[in-house]
């Protein structure tokens, strides 16, 4: 089995399959999630659920696909229901080359979730004291996520970064800047066109509560100060490191 990424990955098909199979029942085969499921696996059995159990999943949501050869997939699918519990599913699905046409070819299966990924190091390891690049990584990014101040003020020269809008918070407090290089943390602004690579990470807060968040910024000195050259999360044009 290996992994492919296509024009005809039948990602959205299966969860849209699975979505309908779990919401319908067979005691009730022309209910409008059932005859979807119906319509989309016509071998597949409709499945039975309790009276009156709550079996229905909150959200579902295709998390793999693999190509098993030609034009045959098996795509996993999360189901998280309101308890707390999650159940992966693999879905088979035939797709054409095109990705113009879909089958489901039989009823769903229960597996084990995918497994977790060894995490890589960070390069964020050289602490960033307060100073002139933690300043302007607080100001940049309060301009960023609450519209205090203009954008392009913290922008390095041929950076263009479009702000949210509307702003989503009210606050953003830094609770940690740390960087790739060592000039990073310098007391002074470095020689123009020294380049430093930061994560910040932040509390946003808005009137339904406080969000942790993190930023990856590439900065560049110029003219005594550091100026954004690149943010990882957001659209950056116009010679900005994406």
């Amino acid at each position: 089995m290996r992994t492919a990424a296509a024009a005809a990955d039948p990602a959205g098909y299966a969860q849209l399959f699975l979505s309908a199979w779990l919401r319908s029942s067979a005691d009730d085969a022309t209910s409008a999630q059932a005859r979807l499921a119906q319509s989309m696996a016509p071998d597949a059995e409709l499945p039975h659920p309790a009276t009156g159990a709550l079996s229905r999943p909150l959200s579902v949501t295709a998390v793999r696909s693999a190509q098993r050869g030609g034009d045959a997939w098996s795509v996993t699918v999360a189901a998280q229901y309101a308890d707390g519990r999650l159940r992966y599913y693999t879905v088979p699905v035939t797709a054409d080359r095109a990705g113009a046409a879909f089958a489901v070819n039989g009823a769903p299966a229960v597996v084990a979730g995918p497994a977790r990924a060894e995490a890589p190091k960070s390069p964020y390891r050289v602490s960033v004291p307060d100073g002139d690049l933690s300043s302007a990584v607080g100001e940049f990014l309060a301009a960023y996520l609450t519209g205090a101040g203009q954008v392009s003020r913290y922008l390095a020269p041929g950076v263009s970064l479009t702000p949210i809008s509307p702003a989503p918070y009210t606050a953003v407090l830094i609770q940690q800047v740390s960087a790739a290089e060592q000039a990073a943390a310098s007391a002074y602004v470095p020689a123009d066109g020294t380049k430093a690579r930061v994560l910040a990470r932040v509390e946003a807060r808005d009137a339904g509560g406080r969000w942790p968040l993190a930023y990856e910024l590439t900065l560049k000195a110029r003219s005594s100060r550091w100026e954004v050259a690149g943010l990882q999360s957001g659209t950056v044009q116009d010679g900005g490191v994406r």
